[in-house]
């Protein structure tokens, strides 16, 4: 007999979360970015703004036009200066008044395009916010168990949440601020040249030294801010899983150290957050006394042009009007940097995820399932010359070779490591074999479309996982499309109909979180009833009684008698007691069958079928 810490360690290394052999190269799943080809971040932007294409050009379009008010303003300081104050002088008003209609029109028209603009760019962002989550989590199912098994949960969570959020705020923020501050440089760039060239190029002598700040900051906080997404995603992974193991935290008094390990990965977060906020800050003085330096520069010569006549008042006016509003954007050209490198990391990360292909692609060709004769038991399951390796171990199944009748019930008994759970995920195709092919009716489950297959092969696990939602709707899970007569059907078939109208709210009680409202035994008499329901031609029990009670066995067992009837069914035995309902015992160890053939028969040949038995026997004792 195996036990459950025995089936856990049957398991591939990847699945206990356990390094690979010694001196094995390192498994990129352990890293926080995942392997990506070369741009695959750019490629991904792409392709979440190409259907915006039309909108961009608009809210583009709004903004131009919306800076070019703005920027009128210090050109009509410096006519009311130099014209209409002294027109005023000599009984003229109108300069004056042309002035300040002027300022009123532009400033109206200012507020009402970035009004505009700013509509249009939220539309925007909140589409590509949309679609991009809708990818993270259609790729996330798409990828084969295999990956799931390598890369936690609390990483896709963090992936869909704290990454999609960093880019939420660069296109909701950064973005407007980076596209402002630079039509807004280009503008006044263009002006003060036309307004005093020298002047003009003298100010272009400070942009070589904040190009030099930009870079290098942009340089380093790029290093910083992944940091800070690598510490936030291991504080959301460290979360998630201690929340989802709760009961053994509980159980085994792990709450002190859990406790400490989280705040050493808080602390490590606080330590990369402040990173990040030392180069912002760093950033911003320099550039802030390269700015300074400059406008007082400025200042002093175009004083020093006006006293000899040179230079008009108004123009200085202006000229000053435009120097601090080129300068004082730098603060807010370093939020939309900081903003930049938080989602660059971020999308570096969503893009090596995006970047992964599942493990068992779908046919490019499907072939059809064969429909069942009626009166057909099942259907039939070959493995033909099957070999299978995980990553990280050797092969677990060499030169496999299998034949399971339609209608047959197989039962899969052996010791840890004998290859059991591996046989059973090949033939759900969870996996698929290194070499070989696994047949349905003669046709290989390489070329199966998914529908068929989930049509043809159910599997029903230790863990029957129950969703958050009614009775009914884990139960259809089955089969969406069946009506509340079919699921009552074949909850009755299955003898869990007396429990669930037993239930508040019947059918449409809410089990609550992973099931939690009801017990494991009833929780496992919906997963039969959800398998019932959705009446495939094979079904697989991979250890489907090993966590009940007594009382929750005899029923789980009464209820296989049912879903079993008029079907082939592979058993993968932790209690000998499931086996005894069986048409015929596969006794495995290292990936070989050793035994095969009749319960009965096994017993008295007193073999290893037979020396388990024996020992099961006299645990009843």
């Amino acid at each position: 007999m195996t036990s459950v810490a025995e089936q856990t360690a049957e398991r591939p290394p990847e699945e206990d979360g356990t390094p690979g052999a010694p001196g094995a190269a390192p498994d990129p799943f352990d890293q926080d970015v995942l392997p990506a080809p070369k741009n695959a971040q750019l490629t991904l932007l792409r392709s979440l703004l190409s259907p915006h294409r039309a909108r961009l050009w608009l809210a583009t379009a709004l903004l131009l036009v919306q800076q070019a008010a703005v920027q009128v303003g210090p050109l009509l300081v410096a006519y009311a200066i130099d014209h209409a104050i002294p027109a005023v002088r000599h009984g003229r008003h109108g300069p004056l008044v042309a002035v300040a209609c002027g300022y009123l029109g532009c400033g109206l028209a200012a507020g009402i395009l970035q009004r505009a603009f700013i509509r249009t760019a939220a539309r925007t962002s909140q589409d590509v916010l949309v679609d991009l989550r809708g990818r993270i989590f259609r790729h996330a199912q798409s990828l084969s168990l295999d990956f799931h098994e390598r890369y936690t949960s609390g990483r896709l969570i963090s992936r869909a949440t704290s990454d999609v959020e960093s880019i939420r705020e660069l296109l909701a923020e950064g973005l407007e601020e980076l596209i402002e501050v630079v039509l807004s440089a280009v503008y006044i760039s263009v002006l003060l040249l036309v307004l005093d060239w020298k002047l003009g190029l003298a100010t272009m002598v400070s942009f070589g030294p904040l190009y030099v700040g930009i870079r290098s900051y942009r340089r380093r906080s790029m290093v910083a801010y992944r940091r800070r997404s690598t510490a936030t995603a291991a504080v959301i992974v460290k979360f998630t899983e201690t929340m989802n193991g709760i009961r053994p935290v509980k159980a085994f008094r792990r709450e002190e150290p859990g406790d400490a390990a989280f705040e050493e990965l808080n602390r490590r977060h606080e330590r990369a957050n402040g990173d990040a906020i030392l180069e912002m800050a760093r950033y911003v003085v320099g550039s802030r006394l390269i700015a300074n330096v400059t406008i007082a520069a400025i200042v002093l010569w175009g004083a020093y042009r006006v006293a000899q006549g040179g230079m008009a008042l108004g123009v200085l006016a202006a000229f000053v009007l435009y120097l601090r509003r080129l300068y004082d954007p730098i603060d807010r050209l370093g939020m939309f940097l900081n903003s930049y490198q938080s989602a660059a990391a971020s999308l570096e990360k969503i893009a090596g995820l995006l970047a992964q292909r599942p493990g068992v692609p779908e046919p490019r060709q499907p072939l059809p399932l064969p429909e069942r004769a009626a009166g057909q038991p099942g259907r039939e399951v070959v493995f033909e010359d099957v070999r299978f390796a995980y990553r990280t171990g050797g092969e677990v199944l060499p030169a496999f070779d299998l034949r399971l009748p339609a209608g047959q019930t197989v039962a899969v008994v052996g010791a840890t490591g004998a290859g059991k759970s591996t046989l059973a995920k090949l033939l759900a195709r969870f996996y698929d074999p290194t070499s070989g092919r696994v047949l349905l009716d003669g046709v290989p489950l390489r070329d199966l479309a998914p529908a068929d297959l989930r049509r043809g092969v159910v599997m029903v696990t230790q863990e029957a996982f129950l969703f958050s939602g009614t009775v009914a709707d884990n139960i259809t899970i089955g089969r969406p499309d069946a009506t509340r007569e079919e699921v009552e059907a074949a909850a009755k078939a299955i003898g869990a109909h007396d429990f669930i109208t037993a239930l508040p709210d019947g059918y449409d009680t809410d089990v609550r979180k992973r099931g939690g409202r009801i017990s494991a035994g009833q929780r496992q008499l919906v997963a039969f009833a959800r398998a019932m329901l959705a009446d495939p031609g094979v079904l697989i029990l991979d250890e489907a009684t090993s966590s009940l009670d007594v009382p929750g066995e005899r029923a789980v067992q009464h209820a296989m008698h049912t879903v079993l009837r008029g079907r082939t069914a592979v058993i993968i035995a932790h209690r000998l007691s499931t086996v005894e309902i069986a048409d015929r015992v596969l006794v495995m160890r290292a990936g070989r069958i050793v035994e095969d053939g009749p319960p009965d028969r096994l017993i008295a040949s007193e073999g290893h079928f037979a020396d388990l038995h024996q020992a099961w026997r006299d645990s009843l004792v």
